[in-house]
């Protein structure tokens, strides 16, 4: 009996492979359909894993001895950061060149020079680094001294996810504006993931940016930040809604607002339009709702909800 049950399942799972050979012949024959996406060539993709690797590395250089597998020392600290720098170095040339060489084919553009393009890229990165780490010092600075659960500036580098998304921002933010393609999207998506934290690489963000708390911020590609502003958790900076296919005659538009000098926002506010100004040192209140500029000095507070109590 056992026998003739172990019989039947052998020539079922055989007849299902015999099935399964035909199933892929109609997937492969389906992939040569010219309005799918794909991407069957010799040249290597961009690597979603290579990015992540290219996040650790670059936190590295940008907090020495925090993040490191191996200990650091005053003996060793400058053969540590040169192997590191070397490293990064090494994998952003080859993420960009990536980056670069798929654009030029999937759109058949003139020679892009990719590699040339990509050494040059990531050496230019590196020579950032400094001033990088210098913004970001600042960042720390004002979470901290605007947190009072915060025991130390240690604790916000290893803890808080709002400094890790503004970490991977300012690292994206630097290889946008060096013109890299998709790389810079992949890296604020990947802290996206990771923090529910939505930053684009385009917003630009002056020093000694908090956010607090962080999860369900979003941040669009034309925001502008100036410094020493704070925002809290559930937060968007965001743009109105878009005509039917009118993408393409509004992308490069401002379409996300300003946000001006020590202005703090509190958790679920929501704050559209690119000629939207909200003034320097005003508050912005919890689950405020605005699509209007306003002036510097301003509190911007919803009326308390009439609660009842059974």
């Amino acid at each position: 009996m056992e026998e003739s049950v172990c019989r039947i399942e052998v020539e079922s799972k055989t007849r299902s492979r015999e099935e399964l050979l035909t199933v892929s012949e109609r997937i492969i024959a389906d992939s040569g359909t010219e309005s799918l996406f794909t991407h069957i060539d010799f040249e290597p993709l961009p690597s979603k894993s290579a990015v992540a690797e290219i996040i650790v590395k670059s936190r590295d250089l940008l907090f020495p001895g925090y993040f490191s597998r191996e200990k650091v020392d005053p003996s060793n600290f400058r053969y540590y950061l040169g192997q590191k720098a070397s490293e990064l170095y090494d994998l952003l040339a080859d993420q960009i060149t990536r980056h670069i060489r798929h654009e030029c084919l999937r759109h058949d553009l003139p020679c892009q020079h990719c590699e040339e393009q990509g050494q040059r890229q990531a050496l230019t990165f590196l020579e950032s680094v400094p001033e990088l780490r210098r913004i970001l010092n600042t960042d720390v600075q004002a979470a901290f001294n605007g947190d009072p659960a915060a025991k130390s500036q240690d604790e916000i580098i290893f803890s808080y996810p709002g400094l890790y998304a503004i970490m991977v921002y300012r690292i994206a933010h630097r290889l946008f504006h060096l013109s890299v393609p998709l790389l810079p999207r992949m890296l604020t998506e990947q802290a996206h993931s990771e923090t529910g934290i939505d930053i684009h690489p385009g917003a630009h963000i002056q020093e000694r940016f908090v956010i607090d708390h962080g999860t369900g911020v979003v941040i669009g590609e034309t925001s502008e930040i100036g410094k020493n502003v704070r925002i809290y958790q559930g937060v968007t900076l965001g743009a109105l809604s878009l005509p039917r296919d009118s993408a393409p005659r509004l992308r490069g538009r401002k379409r996300h607002p300003s946000i001006e000098d020590a202005v703090i926002i509190y958790a679920g506010a929501t704050i559209l339009g690119g000629e939207t100004v909200i003034g320097a040192r005003s508050v912005i209140g919890g689950n405020v709702w605005l699509t209007d500029s306003v002036p510097p000095d301003s509190k911007v507070l919803l009326k308390p909800p009439e609660l009842i109590y059974k």
